[in-house]
């Protein structure tokens, strides 16, 4: 089996929701589904809202993402987390 590439992106419930604590949060939940983050980045969307986009890696035979994507849902300050990019990584 190969590993996968997977782009999250993280909608914050308001503009003054804590960006860091999501992220930290998310990285944490990630990896706790046998993920490893290597890439964090804060993305402008519009109206002073930003939403959360991380890269990771996870095996594929792990199948797919709807517990993460369900958990991270969850928290308070989360509106969505949704799998934007899915891209299978060979070699």
């Amino acid at each position: 089996m190969a590993n996968v590439v997977v782009t999250l992106k993280i909608m914050p419930a308001s503009p003054e929701s804590d960006l860091k604590k999501i992220q930290e949060e998310a990285k944490r939940i990630i990896t706790k589904q046998g993920g490893e983050v290597g890439r964090e980045e804060i993305e402008a969307v519009a109206f002073g809202l930003k939403a959360v986009k991380l890269i990771f890696v996870r095996d594929e035979a792990r199948g797919g993402t709807d517990e993460i994507e369900r958990e991270l849902s969850e928290l308070e300050s989360v509106a969505s987390a949704e799998v934007i990019d899915v891209r299978r990584a060979i070699g």
